[in-house]
């Protein structure tokens, strides 16, 4: 009786419901906002290296992101409107309606101002040089107390001075400093990786590419775009190994050469 009694009351009945309303609207919010955040899922970015805009943005709408062209180079050897480079990487994991920022190949040399990278980390110097549609060559070790400063800037073997105008899709290398307390590294496992997506990794571990060897089926600079390292030497290892050292890949489009990961 006494609890009839307590919830026969209209207070204790409004306030039961004000509860059960709350309740309601806090589970519809948490429903709505993991729908609109696409909580907990991500998508891969697919590589769009050497497709023209259409099928890039094509195969983006695939996937539910966007491609878009932001910047271009010009690069001799390849199709003029193939996407170049993009960002995020392929590979990469984003949310659903994620803008993926395509570099194409124009149809005529542009020229771009060199930066000034003294100082520069190497990771900080590569992101600028791809900024501005420059390639990031080979890096040059000398001894330094700082590993990974960029020391001087160079394009075919001479010092390039910031502000000098380049074609696009120059090649610049780097010389960094290496400190004998921080200067080894790993080799990082490449294979399956499209030539300019493992070239860039190679990279990023602080090593340098010594030659790419492309099977005979590899024509044109737009074929080599499509090939897959099936072979590195050395290989991947958690030994440590010496920044600076050189990395051989070796390349196919044979789907019976790939490696199946």
């Amino acid at each position: 009786m006494e609890a009839k009694k307590i919830f026969g009351n209209w207070i204790v009945k409004n306030l039961i419901w004000a509860l059960v309303l709350v309740t309601v609207l806090v589970i519809a919010a948490s429903i709505g906002l993991r729908v609109m955040t696409n909580h907990g899922k991500e998508i891969t970015v697919p590589d769009f290296t050497n497709m023209n805009v259409n099928e890039a943005k094509y195969n983006a709408g695939l996937v539910d992101i966007r491609a878009e062209v932001t910047d271009s180079v010009y690069i001799r050897r390849m199709g003029r409107g193939l996407v170049y480079s993009q960002n995020p990487k392929a590979g990469s994991k984003v949310k659903k309606g994620r803008r993926v920022m395509l570099t194409i190949n124009s149809v005529t040399p542009k020229k771009v101002q060199m930066p000034n990278l003294v100082g520069y980390s190497m990771r900080q110097a590569k992101a600028e040089l791809l900024s501005r549609g420059l390639n990031p060559g080979k890096l040059i070790y000398v001894s330094d107390m700082a590993t990974n400063n960029v020391l001087r800037q160079l394009r075919r073997n001479r010092e390039i001075a910031p502000g000098t105008m380049v074609e696009s899709g120059s090649t610049i290398d780097l010389v960094v400093g290496l400190s004998s307390n921080d200067n080894q590294t790993y080799v990082p496992d490449v294979s399956g990786m499209k030539f300019l997506r493992a070239v860039d990794a190679v990279h990023d571990y602080s090593l340098n590419i010594k030659t790419l060897h492309f099977d005979e089926g590899i024509k044109t600079y737009a074929d080599s775009l499509d090939a897959v390292v099936y072979k590195q030497t050395p290989s991947p290892s958690r030994n440590p190994m010496l920044m600076g050292s050189d990395v051989n890949l070796y390349l196919s489009k044979d789907p019976l050469k790939q490696p199946s990961k």
